[in-house]
């Protein structure tokens, strides 16, 4: 593609600790190597800015470069895992440091993409299995509307046709456990997802931004009841960084090789997430006055064909004045003036 800054050769990368790592990117998104760290409160700001949304503040972080002015992907999907101490996520694009790791929640970007895309009605889902919170935007309604909310519905979805149990090698997790049920469950979610995209592929080749933002604590469950050195906790990590890898390249794929996915790996969050609850299905209109975010005036998809077209007509116009100006300056009026040659006493009259 056009106007790439960077492109970076695939590497495994192990994340230790608190850390974002960017599963899949497209090129003209410019992930920089390196080890910057990025606090957990501007995550929500790094997001926008890989979707090509301006922020309230500018993000001095030398992570991200900017990138062409008229391309964003075509969907962000961002996956936190909650409990983990290390996470091997191999062939990722680049992997950083998290600081402060402080709750956050993408509800700023969804308005965003809600406010600037309400005609295309984009797809936004952010789901959290363990706290049965679901929220969804637009297209979304339609599509995951038989995708399992709750903890007893998930549960149920594992002994059916399609449950990972028949693909996942278990090794210690016990089908029995609850602990071990909602690690399985929060498995089954990301398969259930991707295989509804499939389902529906003509969400990809829309033209609105699509933004997916799920929440696992499964590991954080695990570490509780087992510890962070038992066989069950080690074989869910290896589990979970292999179902990442799929989760993220099917993603990938899906949006014709134009999604970013990030996975955000934190041992405990630093304070609890005070969130005002919404109800499952909620669908509504978000409109931009009195909005919180400053955000700017509402434009659809054509914003970008209106913008080149104004200014492609501004800069030939003034390149015409420019050569008018230039040759009325060079003129010789009287070869090249019709009126000038008529006033010469010179010419005859018939």
């Amino acid at each position: 593609k056009n106007d790439i800054i960077l492109k970076f050769s695939h590497f495994s990368t192990g994340v230790h600790g608190d850390g974002l790592t960017v599963l899949q990117a497209p090129d003209f998104v410019s992930f920089q190597k390196g080890d910057w760290p990025v606090s957990g409160e501007k995550i929500p700001d790094l997001v926008a800015l890989t979707m090509g949304f301006s922020v309230q503040e500018d993000l001095s972080w030398p992570g991200l470069q900017a990138g062409p002015l008229f391309q964003r992907p075509r969907a962000n999907v961002l996956v936190v895992v909650r409990g983990v101490d290390g996470l091997t996520l191999p062939q990722s694009v680049a992997s950083y440091p998290l600081e402060n790791p402080v709750p956050f929640t993408l509800d700023s970007v969804a308005e965003t993409v809600h406010s600037l895309f309400a005609e295309d009605t984009p797809v936004v889902l952010q789901l959290a299995p363990s706290e049965e919170r679901l929220y969804m935007l637009g297209k979304a309604n339609a599509v995951f509307e038989d995708l399992p909310v709750t903890l007893q519905q998930i549960r149920a979805r594992l002994s059916q046709d399609g449950s990972v149990l028949t693909s996942l090698p278990l090794n210690s997790l016990s089908r029995n456990a609850e602990a071990d049920l909602l690690f399985l469950s929060e498995v089954q979610v990301l398969h259930d997802i991707t295989a509804l995209l499939q389902r529906h592929r003509h969400l990809a080749k829309d033209h609105s931004p699509d933004l997916y933002s799920l929440e696992l604590s499964g590991l954080e469950e695990l570490s509780r009841v087992y510890g962070q050195d038992s066989p069950q906790y080690r074989d869910a990590t290896a589990i979970l960084a292999s179902v990442l890898k799929k989760f993220g390249e099917d993603v990938y794929s899906l949006y014709g090789n134009n999604a970013v996915v990030e996975v955000v790996t934190v041992k405990t969050f630093e304070a609890p997430l005070t969130r005002k609850s919404r109800s499952i299905l909620e669908s509504k209109q978000i409109s931009n006055p009195g909005s919180p975010y400053n955000l700017a005036y509402k434009y659809n998809f054509h914003y970008a064909v209106v913008f080149n077209i104004v200014l492609w007509l501004m800069i030939a116009l003034a390149l015409a004045v420019i050569a008018i100006a230039y040759n009325l300056w060079n003129m010789d009026p009287g070869y090249d003036s019709i009126i000038y040659r008529m006033t010469n006493q010179k010419i005859r009259l018939e």
